[in-house]
């Protein structure tokens, strides 16, 4: 499959039979937005929880083409009475199969209001996804969160390869909490997100790679914009 990081926690996934999942969209207001960088297709997005950061261009993307939106049950609700059509509201433990792809959500530790204009509104709780390929691999995209113990039971459920993890601190756990993250998950490989976006994101993946060096867990940072291949 093709990752290709957008900034922030903004990704594409486009799966080996050409459908693409986008995580967390955040374009127009997103400082780490890859300038230029036009997205072609877009079949279902998830949605980790209801922050700005996290759903800025949820409403244009959806609008523009009609995907599967996945997130928690009141995300969903709140958006669906703004327009956005084949929303899929569901919770923790709960799977949704995509047909290409399958999302389990998944705990995290963060707040999760939704804003909508001045007022700030119920947004259920922040969650992450087990996504899993047609192929049985599996990753986890955490979302927003702080590092929690019942990340060693993700870990055996669903035995995830990959991880994309935060690490920019203040509003998420830092390097050293991402680190021991990766140690409970025993994944392979972890992508950093969530970091250098603004000045107080100072989490590093240098840092992080310097706190697993010796537990055979690679970093894999990103250039934006950039596809690789997994």
């Amino acid at each position: 499959m093709n990752i290709t990081w957008l900034g922030h926690s903004h990704f594409q996934l486009q799966f080996p039979t050409g459908e693409v999942l986008i995580t967390d969209p955040w374009i127009e207001e997103n400082p780490a937005y890859p300038k230029g960088y036009k997205i072609q297709r877009v079949d279902a997005i998830a949605i980790s929880h209801g922050h700005f950061d996290h759903t800025g261009d949820l409403i244009p993307l959806a609008k523009q083409f009609e995907p599967k939106v996945v997130a928690i049950f009141e995300v969903a609700s709140h958006f669906a009475t703004k327009g956005v059509k084949n929303t899929i509201g569901m919770n923790k433990g709960g799977t949704v199969d995509l047909g290409f792809a399958k999302l389990t959500m998944t705990h995290a530790i963060h707040s999760a209001a939704i804003k909508d204009g001045d007022r700030m509104l119920y947004g259920g709780e922040a969650a992450g996804y087990v996504i899993t390929g047609k192929d049985g691999r599996k990753m986890y995209f955490a979302g927003d969160t702080d590092v929690f113990s019942d990340m060693s039971l993700i870990a055996d459920l669903y035995q995830p390869e990959l991880a994309f993890l935060p690490i920019g601190d203040h509003f998420t756990m830092g390097p050293h909490e991402a680190a021991y993250a990766a140690r409970l998950l025993k994944v392979k490989t972890v992508i950093p997100m969530h970091y250098g976006t603004f000045p107080v994101l100072t989490g590093r993946p240098e840092d992080l790679a310097a706190k697993v060096k010796d537990d055979g867990i690679r970093i894999w940072p990103l250039d934006k914009g950039k596809s690789v291949t997994w």
